[in-house]
């Protein structure tokens, strides 16, 4: 499609986007509202790989309130991660989008294994690549892994795709009166520790100019915006 700012994205979904009303668990409408929308960023003629958290299924800040190894309770949290991307592969792929999850925690025989070259190919052939387990060590967040996958395909952009529709100053759900940014730089978003993503994601991203666009998912049209290089949510870069 002609008019795209950005041909290959890395898409970062917290897995509270596939969360029911109730907060836990995995809710197949939301995840066939996410997999439209991926869909329609496809038929631009964008490359698209995809990073989703397990927050709606497992916590490993949860496991260690409750007197857990970490490397066990982060462990459990990459696992969750695998089935968020087996619940929206699935919702994709009803949708006609040919889709493969790759695992960074070997598991065969319901995922590919992370292989970067493999990963690009299928982008290349047209195919949503799902990135699930993390960086595949504990320790490290979904959203270090996503500045990581990102920068490995060769990602034009990393997008954050939140229940917000940019970076503020302060939480704009306790503050009505916090500030948007329409742009902000990766160190000021450091220093202010503005909750974009962890700080670890952010300097790596910094280090290899990788731009991070944070947006609203559910605003209708964000994300065709963003990619035609429209004015939506936050550009951190």
């Amino acid at each position: 499609m002609d008019g795209l700012k950005y041909h290959r994205i890395l898409l970062k979904l917290s897995g509270e986007a596939l969360a029911p009303p109730e907060g836990v668990g995995i809710s197949p409408s939301h995840a066939r509202d996410i997999a439209a929308r991926v869909r329609d960023v496809r038929e631009m003629g964008v490359d698209v790989a995809i990073v989703i958290g397990g927050g709606n299924l497992w916590r490993g800040k949860t496991g260690l309130e409750l007197g857990m190894d970490r490397a066990t309770a982060d462990n459990m949290g990459m696992l969750a991660t695998v089935m968020n991307a087996l619940a929206l592969m699935d919702a994709l792929e009803g949708m006609g989008v040919v889709t493969r999850v790759q695992t960074a925690l070997e598991m065969r025989s319901v995922a590919e294994p992370y292989i970067r070259r493999r990963a690009i190919r299928h982008l290349e052939k047209g195919r949503v690549v799902i990135f699930s387990g993390g960086t595949g060590n504990p320790y490290f967040s979904t959203d270090t892994a996503a500045a990581l996958r990102a920068m490995e395909i060769g990602a034009d952009v990393l997008i954050k795709a939140t229940k917000v529709d940019g970076v503020y100053d302060s939480d704009p759900v306790k503050n009505p009166e916090a500030v948007r940014f329409n742009e902000i730089s990766y160190i000021e978003t450091i220093n202010r520790r503005l909750e974009v993503m962890d700080s670890t994601a952010i300097t790596l991203c910094m280090e290899n100019k990788l731009p991070i666009m944070v947006l609203n998912l559910w605003e209708p049209g964000a994300l065709r915006k963003a990619l035609l290089g429209e004015p939506v949510g936050t550009l951190v870069s």
